[in-house]
């Protein structure tokens, strides 16, 4: 069954959706031969099998996309040329260490570096054959406002939980920068076409710069296998919901097949945003967490990224590292180091961890020239007055505390400001006891784990320190914001508030005071999981979910609908299609026993709508059916007697059903009759009170009382809440009721009590087993309803199919708006159900009397 979400959306789709459809694409219908739907799967030709053959032999490839080419680029000056080498510190480089080594990468991204449009195609050409990397040339204007205008100084400040409330706190949404932007995701969409073989290869796109791709290679190839992993926070609903354009890039992340987050709090937020702008529900099935999304399952996969455990221990093996590290061993004798290497920009939380610095030396003076702080900056990755800010104030502050706090030969605060290579990172890594990682925001940050490996150490640095590398143990001390990615990773770091000075400058002397065996025991239990879990690991996990994220793809009719980055695709499953007028028509007009089933709300009545009586149209049409002595119609619906009894007075023929089938009556002047169940309702007096200590908790909530049942709707409440209290509900009412005959049932903003037995499927069976019983077996079932209760009836309209008596009946089981169900037709919306009533009552007979009174008066006699 899929996920009311699913449902929910699917019942959105108009005809003028599908009006620009011109074809129903291809599917899979036996191993390897793809055919056309509606037609029949013809012989494989030998160029057929050559071309599987061909196919076969083809080895895997995955499209690695980023906005930068893990290469770095430079001119000779000699040959004026130009020359490239991997950049091996770049995770998307990394990660092909933890594919099948018959798997090929191809890279898809910017270079470094101003290329000159004669010398593109050129570049292009060297870098495909060497490296098999696929350069997206923008142009200079529009590189600006896709980079340094939407990315950094928007997005970015945006999922970093900065709003720009006036123009001094970052940059407002602009309209042509996030044109920019969709041109830029559509260049890089078209270098893909140009190397993808869309039925083999599978794309796995990176991070915040392309999150609109997805969308522009869905709209190409309906089965493209897509996965994206976001490599920076995802922000609250709170603060995504201000940008302008967000359903547009929800919409455009739900076009992969799998997108991945480092941490559960960022997939809690996207999963939030899902629900409160689109109405997209999760679930989770066997430990995997999917949105059902027009037929599609998205799934979610949260795996924090790792470090390349080979490379770093690689560096810290070579005798120029452990000389490095020997000569900072001897500079620093006698001190504790404490290391920081971050990025400069205005979330990294550089200028808080200096003045905690200042705050540790002010309180702990016997600390002054003891300990150092040696902080490595990165070069910035954008440019403006945000970057220069930081510049200036970490400068500042810095200055300070040396004046304060130093004096001849020591400096508290060593600031370094980069490119630092790595070599020289890892050597002061290698000598510090403690690392400090204080980002006010920031997406998982590595730099603990390279720093915890580089305190692990190596034969050559063990050998350049003199230390005996079987007795020696190891330690090291972590100090983690709490709002990094990395944090709840490292269980045995001390997590601190980076606003919160003195908490900081406590932990960094708590660092400096734990005991040695204390440290080990903290730094065995984190080696033990970086080493575990590196960069390799976390590529297998993503590149196995995504191969199972899509193992349904040729299983399902696809097709394309919507418009610019509204588009998506609609996955249907092979027997699944449009009811048509003129296909039930024509059995209409050839069958003499019909039965009628219909739903209420959402059938013949939009949901939406604030109005719940039926329409004039609607009342109409159910007479013209119900008059019809070779039809029995009713109306099968959750509502209570009263209002359905009321609303449909004018209809003298109509039976309806209401409760769920508890209740029924066969036409306006019949009495109604209960499901001949033995009722004992003792169970309102336990399950009202409970209900109502949740409408007081919940704002917005409210109890519906039927005779039969009764019912908690939140659709007035907080989405979220609403449906967090509803599954505590579920619970509560299942823990005190568990004696009593009743069902408890969660629905679509509701909670249900209802007795055992009583359900749309029961009704339904036993109406077809009355009009039986009265001599005229049914010819013509159609049933028609559009939520989670009608599903009950597809299953019990199908059933009599099998038996004798209704093995030639003409059987219609029909949604509306639920793509995919038990029923094997679909109408988009109420519209069209109205639409389809129209064709059956154009082609109902002249009304013969008696049929009616035969059924409800006396079912031994036959109609006439």
């Amino acid at each position: 069954m899929i996920s009311r979400s699913c449902l929910d959306l699917l019942s959105l789709l108009s005809l003028d959706d599908f009006r620009v459809v011109s074809r129903i694409p291809r599917v899979m219908t036996t191993a390897g031969v793809m055919s056309d739907f509606g037609s029949e799967a013809s012989p494989r030709s030998e160029s057929d099998e050559a071309a599987s053959s061909s196919s076969a032999a083809t080895p895997e490839r995955r499209i690695v996309v980023a906005n930068q080419l893990p290469v770095r680029a430079h001119r000779d000056r000699q040959t004026g040329k130009w020359r490239f080498e991997w950049d091996q510190d770049r995770l998307v480089w990394q990660l092909k260490d933890g594919l099948r080594p018959d798997v090929e990468v191809v890279y898809v991204g910017s270079l470094g570096a101003d290329i000159d449009a004669a010398d593109q195609e050129e570049v292009s050409q060297s870098l495909f054959e060497t490296f098999r990397c696929v350069p997206t040339f923008l142009p200079a204007d529009v590189q600006h406002k896709f980079y340094h205008g939407f990315c950094k100084h928007y997005l970015w400040h945006l999922f970093h939980y900065m709003l720009p409330m006036s123009p001094k706190h970052g940059a407002r949404f602009n309209r042509q920068q996030w044109l920019a932007y969709v041109s830029a995701n559509k260049v890089f969409a078209e270098k893909i076409m140009e190397v993808i073989n869309p039925e083999e290869d599978y794309v796995w796109i990176h991070d915040y710069h392309l999150m609109i791709l997805p969308t522009f290679l869905r709209k190409k190839f309906a089965r493209i296998k897509v996965g994206f992993f976001l490599h920076s926070p995802f922000p609250s609903s709170e603060i995504y919901r201000t940008i302008p354009v967000r359903d547009e890039i929800l919409m455009a992340l739900l076009n992969c097949d799998l997108i991945g987050f480092h941490t559960f709090d960022y997939a809690r937020h996207f999963l939030t945003c899902c629900s409160r702008m689109l109405g997209l529900d999760y679930e989770s099935k066997r430990g995997y967490i999917g949105l059902d999304y027009y037929g599609r399952t998205v799934s979610i996969k949260i795996l924090p990224a790792g470090i390349h455990m080979g490379l770093l221990q690689s560096v810290l093996s070579m005798e120029s590292t452990a000389k490095r590290v020997k000569e900072l061993k001897e500079q620093y004798e006698g001190k504790f180091v404490i290391v920081g290497v971050d990025d400069l920009d205005m979330f990294k939380g550089i200028s808080l961890k200096f003045l905690a610095m200042g705050q540790l030396l002010e309180l702990q003076p016997e600390l002054r020239g003891k300990v150092v702080l040696v902080q490595i900056t990165n070069p910035a990755r954008s440019s403006g007055k945000d970057v220069q800010q930081v510049q200036i104030e970490t400068d500042h502050i810095a200055g300070e505390i040396n004046r304060m706090y130093g004096g001849p030969g020591y400096e508290p605060i060593v600031y370094i400001k980069g490119p630092v290579a790595t070599q020289e990172k890892d050597a002061y890594y290698s000598i510090a006891k403690c690392a400090v990682v204080n980002a006010v925001r920031d997406g998982m940050n590595l730099e603990p784990y390279k720093y915890t490996v580089c305190r692990q150490g190596s034969p050559a640095l063990d050998r350049a320190l003199g230390i005996d590398e079987s007795s020696a143990p190891r330690n090291s001390m972590i100090i983690v914001s709490e709002f990094i990615g990395c944090s709840p990773s490292l269980s045995g770091a001390i997590r601190v508030n980076p606003w919160d000075i003195d908490s900081v400058a406590d932990a960094m002397n708590a660092a400096i005071t734990t005991s040695d065996s204390e440290k080990q025991l903290r730094h065995e239990k984190h080696y033990k999981y970086i080493s575990s879990h590196d960069v390799k690991y976390w590529a297998r996990s993503f590149d196995q979910d995504l191969e199972r994220a899509c193992r349904e793809h040729y299983q399902k009719r696809c097709w394309g609908i919507g418009f610019g980055l509204g588009f998506r695709v609609v996955a249907l499953g092979p027997s699944f299609r449009k009811l048509s007028v003129d296909h039930i028509t024509s059995a209409y007009r050839n069958t003499k026993n019909r039965l009628i089933l219909l739903d209420y709300d959402g059938t013949l009545l939009p949901k939406a709508s604030i109005d719940k009586r039926p329409s004039g149209e609607v009342i109409s049409l159910l007479n013209s059916l119900s008059r019809d002595p070779e039809n029995v119609v009713f109306i099968v619906s959750g509502r209570g007697k009263d209002s359905l009894g009321a609303w449909f007075s004018p209809c003298e023929k109509l039976g309806i059903a209401a409760e769920h089938g508890y209740i029924k009556r066969w036409t306006a002047d019949s009495e109604w009759e209960t499901c001949g169940l033995t009722m004992d309702f003792e169970w309102k007096k336990i399950a009202e009170p409970v209900m109502e200590q949740y409408i007081e908790a919940t704002d917005g909530s409210f109890i519906e009382t039927k005779e039969s049942a009764l019912v908690w709707h939140h659709q007035d409440a907080d989405p979220q809440f609403g449906s967090f209290q509803a599954k505590e509900l579920l619970n509560h009412l299942e823990s005190v009721l568990t004696n009593e005959p009743v069902v408890v049932k969660r629905g679509q903003h509701i909670v249900e009590v209802k007795p055992q037995g009583v359900n749309k499927g029961t009704v339904v069976e036993n109406l077809i087993s009355t009009v039986q019983s009265s001599g005229k077996s049914p010819d013509f079932l159609l049933c028609i309803g559009d939520d989670r209760s009608d599903e009950d009836m597809f299953e019990a309209i199908a059933r009599p199919v099998s038996t004798p008596s209704t093995s030639a009946a003409e059987v219609f089981a029909c949604t509306v708006g639920q793509k995919p169900s038990m029923a094997k037709y679909y109408l988009d919306d109420t519209s069209e159900v109205i639409k389809l009533l129209q064709g059956l009552a154009a082609a109902t007979s002249q009304p013969k009397l008696g049929c009616f009174h035969s059924i409800s008066e006396d079912t031994s006699s036959t109609c006439g």
